[in-house]
């Protein structure tokens, strides 16, 4: 009997460019897919309501595309190593093919599930699938990870990029199959309350919509994307995030076709080149991640280590609710955190305005406002997650400085000059002029009442003062700015 390959899918949820899955495919033996949900990372690191509800759908989707092939995908639930271990005794499979992933537990588990398997006998190979390159592969020219994005795009970009692989031609299944679990009985997806109508009114998950995805993005906004972007109010962005966290399609997929593009249109050339550098800044966060794995709990800069947040009484609570709830007073940070609430995703120019408002004009610690957008995203993604809240804070490698504090009035009108953002997730100020949207409280009140909105009642107003609290933050600052601490290793 021919011995089965096992290919253990992780967040490499798709059969386009998927190397561990092709690599086993053209060995020409059986192949048992295999998916297990564990609960291998710390609590505070388990997957968020809707980042479980993505899973349960891309499961469905690769479920389907493996079945229309003529195999199956194997689920279990439990331990990882004692599950693998026990499904290749139970098979006879002295393979187990898997793409890496950077997470801290997930590499303990890889060196674990390593070992064990090679008591029996068995091989763990890995394969680079949910990056362009793996972090040991770009270096300084004195060999050291990089702590500055620039130098490190330049590095990554002069390299080659692997070269993308169709679906293997053929999947064979094993003779027999392993007892497995039903997708339903996970109970991923909410059930009561069901909070994830928005987002099936706004997600396709799986492999099928993360294509069709990219498609329209290069049909329809690659030459405006570098403009674009940065605007809220318009569908500039490329939303693939979700789909490339969960491995949908691959990075170097969306690489080499953005290069395409730009080829056949030069046009979109510049445009897709801040694409793939948004592309590029995920391989970043993951390479600093890998080389500095408390990078989601600590702050990068030691300074940072000092700061004088605010303390941890009712106030402070009750402003972090505020900010969770789109209840700010500040329009665009409302609209941001109720975009993210209903859709499990947020605009990128938002996300750096209401992480700036929290931090800075709140003092909240940026860990805080991490955590709930670990759990409200669907791309939540342990390393863009981290690098981004500590870029935003200050406090992270290449930051923006910390005295950068973003005045959520001009932001907004500068990048929803019309409003139309605001009015489509703050519905009780929508009627306001365009010159009053972003700031409410400025309104005359004969303009206020004519549309029936009274403050504090129909709206709330601000809970900080801009100016004040942007006071309050560079005299925060000043306490650690002159700390002279040695560089990070």
């Amino acid at each position: 009997m021919v011995a089965p390959i096992m290919v253990w899918f992780r967040n490499d949820l798709r059969l386009n460019d998927h190397p561990a899955l092709y690599h086993a495919a053209i060995e020409e033996r059986p192949i048992i897919p295999l998916y297990i949900l564990d609960n291998e990372a710390p609590g505070a690191w388990r997957r968020g309501g809707a980042s479980r509800w993505w899973l349960h759908h891309s499961l469905a989707s690769l479920q389907s595309n493996l079945r229309q092939r003529g195999t199956n995908l194997l689920l279990r639930r439990g331990n990882t190593s004692e599950i693998i271990c026990s499904v290749a005794r139970q098979t006879g499979a002295d393979k187990v093919h898997c793409s890496r992933q950077f997470e801290p537990w997930a590499r303990q588990l890889e060196h674990h599930l390593y070992e064990r398997l090679a008591e029996d006998g068995v091989t763990l190979v890995r394969f680079t699938g949910s990056l362009l390159r793996d972090p040991e592969g770009v270096r300084t020219k004195s060999g050291q990870p990089f702590q500055v994005f620039t130098p490190f795009w330049r590095a990554l970009s002069a390299q080659d990029i692997r070269n993308c692989r169709s679906q293997p031609p053929a999947l064979l299944p094993p003779s027999e199959w392993p007892e497995g679990e039903a997708l339903e009985n996970w109970t991923l997806c909410p059930e009561k309350p069901d909070w994830a109508g928005g987002l099936r009114e706004t997600w396709q998950p799986g492999e099928s919509g993360a294509r069709q995805q990219l498609d329209a993005f290069l049909a329809t906004k690659a030459e405006t994307y570098r403009y674009d972007r940065d605007r809220p109010d318009l569908p500039g962005t490329s939303q693939l995030s979700p789909h490339l966290h969960f491995g949908e399609i691959s990075p170097a997929a969306c690489w080499h076709a953005a290069l395409l593009k730009a080829a056949i249109l030069p046009a979109a050339a510049e445009g897709l080149e801040v694409f793939r550098k948004e592309i590029a800044w995920r391989e970043f966060s993951y390479h600093l991640l890998h080389n500095w794995p408390d990078l989601p709990s600590s702050s990068f800069r030691q300074q940072f280590a000092h700061f004088p947040w605010r303390p941890a009484d009712e106030s402070r609570a009750a402003h972090l609710q505020a900010w969770q709830q789109g209840r700010t007073g500040y329009p665009v940070v409302d609209a941001g955190m109720r975009e993210l609430w209903e859709t499990g995703w947020m605009h990128n120019r938002v996300r750096m305005i209401t992480a700036s408002f929290l931090t800075k004009h709140l003092l909240i610690p940026w860990q805080q406002g991490e955590a709930w957008f670990w759990d409200c995203l669907v791309d939540a993604d342990l390393a863009s997650n981290a690098a981004s809240w500590q870029w935003v804070a200050g406090s992270g490698a290449d930051a923006a400085p910390y005295f950068r504090i973003f005045n959520p009035i001009t932001q907004g009108q500068k990048f929803d000059p019309h409003g139309d953002y605001v009015r489509r997730w703050v519905p009780e100020i929508s009627a306001l002029p365009d010159q009053y949207i972003h700031a409410p409280w400025q309104c005359p009140e004969r303009i206020l009442k004519h549309y029936k909105i009274k403050l504090d009642a129909t709206y709330p107003l601000p809970i900080v003062d801009h100016k004040e609290a942007r006071e309050r933050a560079l005299m925060a600052y000043e306490h650690i700015k002159a700390a002279k601490l040695p560089a990070r290793k």
